[in-house]
Protein backbone atom coordinates (compact mmCIF):
# COMPACT_ATOMS: atom_id res chain seq x y z
CA UNK A 1 0.00 0.00 0.00
CA UNK A 2 1.41 3.35 -1.12
CA UNK A 3 2.45 5.76 2.12
CA UNK A 4 1.01 9.20 1.78
CA UNK A 5 1.40 12.63 3.77
CA UNK A 6 3.36 12.31 7.07
CA UNK A 7 4.01 8.71 6.83
CA UNK A 8 6.03 8.78 3.96
CA UNK A 9 8.54 11.09 5.62
CA UNK A 10 9.15 8.40 8.26
CA UNK A 11 11.98 7.11 6.21
CA UNK A 12 13.63 9.88 5.02
CA UNK A 13 17.42 9.90 5.74
CA UNK A 14 18.03 13.85 5.62
CA UNK A 15 15.54 16.22 7.38
CA UNK A 16 15.48 20.04 7.12
CA UNK A 17 14.46 22.05 9.80
CA UNK A 18 12.84 25.31 9.70
CA UNK A 19 12.27 27.81 12.57
CA UNK A 20 9.79 29.74 12.11
CA UNK A 21 10.09 31.68 15.42
CA UNK A 22 13.72 33.13 14.03
CA UNK A 23 11.81 33.84 10.95
CA UNK A 24 9.41 36.37 12.98
CA UNK A 25 12.49 37.48 15.47
CA UNK A 26 14.77 38.13 12.36
CA UNK A 27 11.82 40.28 10.97
CA UNK A 28 11.13 42.00 14.05
CA UNK A 29 14.57 42.65 14.33
CA UNK A 30 14.97 44.51 11.11
CA UNK A 31 11.83 46.23 11.56
CA UNK A 32 13.15 47.87 14.72
CA UNK A 33 15.82 48.59 13.21
CA UNK A 34 13.99 50.73 10.49
CA UNK A 35 12.27 52.97 12.24
CA UNK A 36 11.08 55.65 9.89
CA UNK A 37 10.41 52.71 6.80
CA UNK A 38 7.98 49.82 6.49
CA UNK A 39 9.38 46.30 6.72
CA UNK A 40 8.44 44.16 3.36
CA UNK A 41 9.63 40.47 3.05
CA UNK A 42 11.13 38.86 0.29
CA UNK A 43 9.89 35.30 -0.01
CA UNK A 44 10.67 34.50 -3.97
CA UNK A 45 11.88 31.22 -4.88
CA UNK A 46 10.05 29.36 -2.40
CA UNK A 47 11.02 31.47 0.38
CA UNK A 48 14.97 30.94 -1.04
CA UNK A 49 13.95 27.50 -0.75
CA UNK A 50 11.83 26.89 2.81
CA UNK A 51 8.56 27.37 2.11
CA UNK A 52 6.64 30.14 0.96
CA UNK A 53 3.61 29.44 2.25
CA UNK A 54 4.70 28.48 5.86
CA UNK A 55 6.82 31.47 6.22
CA UNK A 56 4.16 33.86 4.43
CA UNK A 57 1.49 32.85 6.62
CA UNK A 58 3.91 33.47 10.31
CA UNK A 59 5.12 36.68 8.70
CA UNK A 60 1.35 37.53 7.63
CA UNK A 61 0.98 36.50 11.61
CA UNK A 62 3.48 38.86 12.71
CA UNK A 63 2.37 42.15 10.66
CA UNK A 64 4.21 41.71 7.95
CA UNK A 65 1.96 43.84 4.93
CA UNK A 66 4.00 43.96 2.06
CA UNK A 67 4.96 41.09 0.25
CA UNK A 68 7.91 40.44 -2.89
CA UNK A 69 8.19 37.42 -5.10
CA UNK A 70 10.16 37.71 -8.81
CA UNK A 71 7.04 35.83 -10.97
CA UNK A 72 3.45 35.62 -11.85
CA UNK A 73 3.10 32.25 -10.83
CA UNK A 74 4.84 32.81 -7.15
CA UNK A 75 2.01 35.95 -6.67
CA UNK A 76 -0.76 33.96 -7.79
CA UNK A 77 -0.03 31.02 -4.96
CA UNK A 78 0.99 33.40 -2.45
CA UNK A 79 -2.44 34.61 -2.96
CA UNK A 80 -3.94 32.35 -1.47
CA UNK A 81 -2.02 33.05 1.93
CA UNK A 82 -1.77 36.24 2.53
CA UNK A 83 -4.44 39.24 1.13
CA UNK A 84 -1.79 41.84 1.47
CA UNK A 85 0.19 43.86 -1.04
CA UNK A 86 2.02 41.52 -3.26
CA UNK A 87 4.50 42.84 -5.79
CA UNK A 88 6.11 40.92 -8.57
CA UNK A 89 9.31 42.06 -9.28
CA UNK A 90 10.00 40.26 -12.96
CA UNK A 91 7.75 42.90 -14.67
CA UNK A 92 4.44 41.87 -17.09
CA UNK A 93 3.73 40.92 -20.16
CA UNK A 94 0.86 41.81 -22.73
CA UNK A 95 -0.21 38.05 -22.26
CA UNK A 96 -0.38 37.91 -18.65
CA UNK A 97 -1.43 41.54 -17.58
CA UNK A 98 -4.90 40.34 -17.16
CA UNK A 99 -4.03 38.06 -14.41
CA UNK A 100 -2.13 40.94 -12.11
CA UNK A 101 -5.74 41.92 -12.20
CA UNK A 102 -7.51 39.07 -11.79
CA UNK A 103 -4.78 38.14 -8.56
CA UNK A 104 -4.66 41.80 -7.25
CA UNK A 105 -1.16 41.49 -7.55
CA UNK A 106 1.25 44.67 -8.12
CA UNK A 107 3.73 44.72 -11.36
CA UNK A 108 6.98 46.27 -10.80
CA UNK A 109 7.19 47.83 -14.11
CA UNK A 110 10.92 47.85 -15.55
CA UNK A 111 11.05 49.48 -18.87
CA UNK A 112 8.71 51.78 -21.19
CA UNK A 113 7.03 49.19 -23.01
CA UNK A 114 5.91 47.37 -19.30
CA UNK A 115 4.54 50.88 -18.21
CA UNK A 116 2.55 51.16 -21.61
CA UNK A 117 1.34 47.89 -21.45
CA UNK A 118 -0.02 48.85 -17.58
CA UNK A 119 -1.44 52.22 -18.77
CA UNK A 120 -3.15 50.42 -21.86
CA UNK A 121 -5.20 48.22 -18.96
CA UNK A 122 -5.50 50.72 -16.85
CA UNK A 123 -7.64 53.03 -19.44
CA UNK A 124 -10.44 50.54 -19.01
CA UNK A 125 -11.00 48.73 -15.91
CA UNK A 126 -9.12 49.27 -12.68
CA UNK A 127 -6.08 47.80 -12.15
CA UNK A 128 -3.80 47.35 -9.04
CA UNK A 129 -1.20 49.90 -8.30
CA UNK A 130 2.17 49.40 -9.67
CA UNK A 131 5.82 49.65 -9.02
CA UNK A 132 8.42 51.03 -11.27
CA UNK A 133 12.03 50.05 -11.52
CA UNK A 134 14.55 52.45 -11.60
CA UNK A 135 18.32 51.25 -12.75
CA UNK A 136 20.80 53.43 -10.65
CA UNK A 137 23.76 50.75 -11.70
CA UNK A 138 23.57 47.60 -11.42
CA UNK A 139 22.15 47.04 -15.15
CA UNK A 140 19.95 44.13 -14.98
CA UNK A 141 16.13 45.38 -14.57
CA UNK A 142 14.87 49.10 -14.49
CA UNK A 143 14.96 52.13 -16.60
CA UNK A 144 18.33 53.20 -17.80
CA UNK A 145 19.43 56.33 -16.60
CA UNK A 146 20.36 56.91 -20.74
CA UNK A 147 16.73 56.33 -21.22
CA UNK A 148 15.19 58.26 -18.65
CA UNK A 149 17.96 61.15 -19.96
CA UNK A 150 16.27 61.22 -23.10
CA UNK A 151 12.43 61.54 -21.50
CA UNK A 152 13.43 64.62 -19.96
CA UNK A 153 10.69 65.32 -17.30
CA UNK A 154 10.52 62.12 -15.28
CA UNK A 155 7.05 62.72 -13.95
CA UNK A 156 5.71 61.75 -17.56
CA UNK A 157 5.91 58.17 -16.44
CA UNK A 158 3.62 58.51 -13.83
CA UNK A 159 0.75 59.86 -16.24
CA UNK A 160 -2.55 57.92 -16.51
CA UNK A 161 -1.04 55.31 -13.30
CA UNK A 162 -1.27 54.53 -9.82
CA UNK A 163 2.51 54.46 -9.23
CA UNK A 164 2.38 52.86 -5.26
CA UNK A 165 6.31 52.52 -5.21
CA UNK A 166 9.30 53.40 -7.13
CA UNK A 167 12.52 51.10 -5.79
CA UNK A 168 15.67 50.54 -6.93
CA UNK A 169 18.30 47.72 -6.17
CA UNK A 170 22.27 48.07 -4.41
CA UNK A 171 24.76 46.17 -6.14
CA UNK A 172 27.52 46.05 -3.66
CA UNK A 173 25.34 46.47 -0.30
CA UNK A 174 27.06 43.62 1.46
CA UNK A 175 30.35 45.35 0.82
CA UNK A 176 29.45 48.30 3.00
CA UNK A 177 32.87 50.22 1.75
CA UNK A 178 32.11 50.41 -1.90
CA UNK A 179 31.93 53.79 -3.23
CA UNK A 180 29.56 52.24 -5.59
CA UNK A 181 26.84 52.52 -3.10
CA UNK A 182 27.07 56.13 -2.32
CA UNK A 183 27.01 56.60 -6.20
CA UNK A 184 23.31 54.68 -6.34
CA UNK A 185 22.11 56.49 -3.47
CA UNK A 186 22.41 59.87 -4.98
CA UNK A 187 20.90 58.66 -8.64
CA UNK A 188 18.56 57.54 -6.59
CA UNK A 189 17.84 60.66 -4.70
CA UNK A 190 18.05 62.56 -8.02
CA UNK A 191 15.01 60.04 -9.38
CA UNK A 192 12.67 60.80 -7.24
CA UNK A 193 13.16 64.30 -6.25
CA UNK A 194 10.69 64.71 -8.84
CA UNK A 195 8.37 62.04 -7.49
CA UNK A 196 5.25 63.91 -6.28
CA UNK A 197 5.81 62.05 -2.66
CA UNK A 198 5.64 58.62 -3.79
CA UNK A 199 7.05 55.73 -1.70
CA UNK A 200 10.52 54.99 -2.59
CA UNK A 201 12.61 51.61 -1.84
CA UNK A 202 15.83 51.02 -2.24
CA UNK A 203 17.63 48.17 -0.15
CA UNK A 204 17.45 44.68 0.23
CA UNK A 205 18.97 42.79 3.42
CA UNK A 206 22.31 44.18 3.25
CA UNK A 207 21.24 47.62 2.54
CA UNK A 208 19.45 47.75 5.52
CA UNK A 209 22.89 47.99 7.29
CA UNK A 210 24.14 50.56 5.58
CA UNK A 211 22.10 52.98 7.53
CA UNK A 212 19.09 55.16 7.24
CA UNK A 213 20.41 56.91 4.66
CA UNK A 214 19.19 53.72 2.81
CA UNK A 215 15.92 53.10 4.02
CA UNK A 216 14.01 55.28 2.44
CA UNK A 217 9.82 54.55 2.75
CA UNK A 218 10.55 50.67 2.30
CA UNK A 219 12.84 47.95 3.10
CA UNK A 220 13.10 44.90 1.23
CA UNK A 221 14.63 42.09 3.16
CA UNK A 222 14.98 38.36 1.78
CA UNK A 223 18.10 36.42 2.70
CA UNK A 224 18.34 38.08 6.58
CA UNK A 225 14.76 36.70 7.15
CA UNK A 226 16.36 33.25 6.38
CA UNK A 227 19.34 33.86 9.17
CA UNK A 228 21.72 34.49 6.53
CA UNK A 229 24.50 37.71 7.50
CA UNK A 230 23.89 40.67 5.28
CA UNK A 231 27.20 41.90 6.35
CA UNK A 232 29.59 39.23 5.61
CA UNK A 233 32.60 41.52 7.43
CA UNK A 234 30.60 41.71 10.53
CA UNK A 235 29.14 39.14 13.08
CA UNK A 236 26.01 37.73 12.34
CA UNK A 237 22.98 39.38 14.19
CA UNK A 238 20.34 37.05 13.39
CA UNK A 239 19.16 33.78 14.45
CA UNK A 240 19.50 31.03 12.42
CA UNK A 241 16.53 29.76 10.84
CA UNK A 242 17.41 25.79 9.34
CA UNK A 243 19.14 23.15 10.60
CA UNK A 244 19.95 20.24 7.45
CA UNK A 245 20.67 17.08 9.10
CA UNK A 246 21.09 13.60 7.34
CA UNK A 247 21.43 9.96 8.27
CA UNK A 248 24.96 7.53 8.40
CA UNK A 249 23.54 4.65 6.09
CA UNK A 250 26.90 2.34 6.53
CA UNK A 251 29.92 2.68 8.68
CA UNK A 252 33.07 0.54 7.10
CA UNK A 253 36.66 0.03 7.55
CA UNK A 254 39.10 0.92 5.23
CA UNK A 255 42.51 -0.15 4.79
CA UNK A 256 45.94 2.05 3.34
CA UNK A 257 46.23 2.05 -0.30
CA UNK A 258 42.20 2.06 -0.89
CA UNK A 259 40.01 4.63 -2.48
CA UNK A 260 36.95 5.74 -2.08
CA UNK A 261 33.89 7.28 -4.49
CA UNK A 262 34.31 7.88 -8.13
CA UNK A 263 37.27 8.46 -10.01
CA UNK A 264 39.45 6.93 -6.67
CA UNK A 265 40.30 10.68 -5.87
CA UNK A 266 40.84 10.61 -2.20
CA UNK A 267 43.43 7.68 -1.26
CA UNK A 268 43.85 6.52 1.91
CA UNK A 269 47.39 6.59 3.70
CA UNK A 270 46.18 5.03 6.66
CA UNK A 271 43.71 3.06 7.87
CA UNK A 272 40.92 4.71 8.77
CA UNK A 273 36.74 4.04 9.43
CA UNK A 274 34.58 5.72 7.40
CA UNK A 275 30.50 6.40 7.34
CA UNK A 276 28.56 7.03 4.32
CA UNK A 277 25.80 9.85 3.94
CA UNK A 278 22.41 9.90 2.63
CA UNK A 279 23.05 12.99 0.80
CA UNK A 280 24.98 14.63 -2.74
CA UNK A 281 24.54 17.30 -5.34
CA UNK A 282 20.73 16.39 -5.76
CA UNK A 283 20.14 17.88 -2.50
CA UNK A 284 22.09 20.70 -2.45
CA UNK A 285 25.17 19.50 -1.49
CA UNK A 286 27.46 20.60 -3.71
CA UNK A 287 30.22 18.66 -5.78
CA UNK A 288 32.88 21.47 -5.28
CA UNK A 289 32.92 20.13 -0.92
CA UNK A 290 34.66 16.88 -2.31
CA UNK A 291 37.58 16.39 -0.42
CA UNK A 292 37.28 19.89 1.11
CA UNK A 293 34.16 19.88 3.00
CA UNK A 294 32.54 18.98 6.58
CA UNK A 295 29.74 18.02 8.74
CA UNK A 296 29.21 17.48 12.56
CA UNK A 297 28.54 14.82 14.66
CA UNK A 298 27.56 16.92 18.01
CA UNK A 299 30.65 19.37 18.25
CA UNK A 300 33.02 16.80 16.35
CA UNK A 301 33.90 18.09 13.03
CA UNK A 302 33.87 14.67 10.41
CA UNK A 303 35.96 15.84 7.05
CA UNK A 304 34.54 15.17 3.53
CA UNK A 305 36.93 12.14 2.09
CA UNK A 306 36.62 12.01 -1.98
CA UNK A 307 34.35 13.27 -4.51
CA UNK A 308 30.05 14.23 -3.74
CA UNK A 309 28.01 11.90 -5.64
CA UNK A 310 24.48 12.31 -6.54
CA UNK A 311 22.91 10.87 -3.75
CA UNK A 312 26.00 10.16 -1.21
CA UNK A 313 28.73 11.48 0.44
CA UNK A 314 31.78 9.81 2.26
CA UNK A 315 33.23 11.45 5.81
CA UNK A 316 36.20 10.20 8.09
CA UNK A 317 35.23 8.96 11.20
CA UNK A 318 38.45 7.32 12.29
CA UNK A 319 38.77 7.65 16.14
CA UNK A 320 34.97 8.77 16.88
CA UNK A 321 33.38 6.50 18.66
CA UNK A 322 30.06 5.23 19.04
CA UNK A 323 29.54 6.05 15.67
CA UNK A 324 26.98 3.72 13.64
CA UNK A 325 24.34 3.43 11.12
CA UNK A 326 21.38 5.31 11.49
CA UNK A 327 23.08 8.27 13.58
CA UNK A 328 22.56 11.48 12.34
CA UNK A 329 25.13 14.20 11.39
CA UNK A 330 24.75 18.01 10.51
CA UNK A 331 25.06 19.44 7.66
CA UNK A 332 23.93 22.99 8.85
CA UNK A 333 23.75 23.44 12.75
CA UNK A 334 25.31 25.21 15.66
CA UNK A 335 28.71 24.44 14.27
CA UNK A 336 28.46 25.16 11.06
CA UNK A 337 25.60 27.33 9.34
CA UNK A 338 24.24 28.43 5.91
CA UNK A 339 27.70 31.12 5.00
CA UNK A 340 30.09 28.56 6.90
CA UNK A 341 29.09 25.91 3.94
CA UNK A 342 28.66 28.58 1.36
CA UNK A 343 32.22 29.63 2.26
CA UNK A 344 33.59 26.40 2.26
CA UNK A 345 31.73 25.35 -1.10
CA UNK A 346 32.89 28.30 -2.75
CA UNK A 347 29.84 30.45 -3.41
CA UNK A 348 26.91 32.48 -1.04
CA UNK A 349 24.53 31.27 1.43
CA UNK A 350 21.73 32.29 -1.13
CA UNK A 351 22.71 29.52 -3.35
CA UNK A 352 22.95 26.95 -0.57
CA UNK A 353 19.43 27.44 0.68
CA UNK A 354 18.09 27.87 -2.95
CA UNK A 355 19.65 24.43 -4.39
CA UNK A 356 18.18 22.62 -1.50
CA UNK A 357 16.51 19.97 -2.64
CA UNK A 358 12.99 18.00 -2.42
CA UNK A 359 14.07 14.83 -0.95
CA UNK A 360 14.42 16.81 2.32
CA UNK A 361 11.78 16.21 5.07
CA UNK A 362 10.91 19.73 5.71
CA UNK A 363 9.72 20.10 9.59
CA UNK A 364 7.99 23.37 10.49
CA UNK A 365 9.24 24.18 14.52
CA UNK A 366 8.65 27.04 16.72
CA UNK A 367 10.75 26.59 19.37
CA UNK A 368 13.14 29.98 19.26
CA UNK A 369 14.28 31.03 22.82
Amino acid sequence: MEETGQNRWAHAPSKLTIDLSAVVTNYQLLTKMCTSAECAAVVKANAYGLGAAPIAKALDGAGCRTFFVATLNEGIELRQITQHTIYVLNGISSEDANEYRAHTLRPVLNDIDQIDIWRRHSDDTPVPPAAIHIDTGMNRLGLSQTLLGRIGKWEKLYDGLDVSLLMSHLACADESYDEKNLEQLQSFHRFISTSRGIPASLSASSGIFLGPDWHFDLVRPGFALYGGNPQPAAPNPLKPVVRLSAKILQCRAVAKGETVGYGGRYKFDTDKRIATIAVGYADGFFRSLSNRGKVFMGEIPLPILGRVSMDLIAVDITGVDGVKASDWVDIVGPHQDVDALAATAGTIGYEVLTALGQRHHREYVEDSA
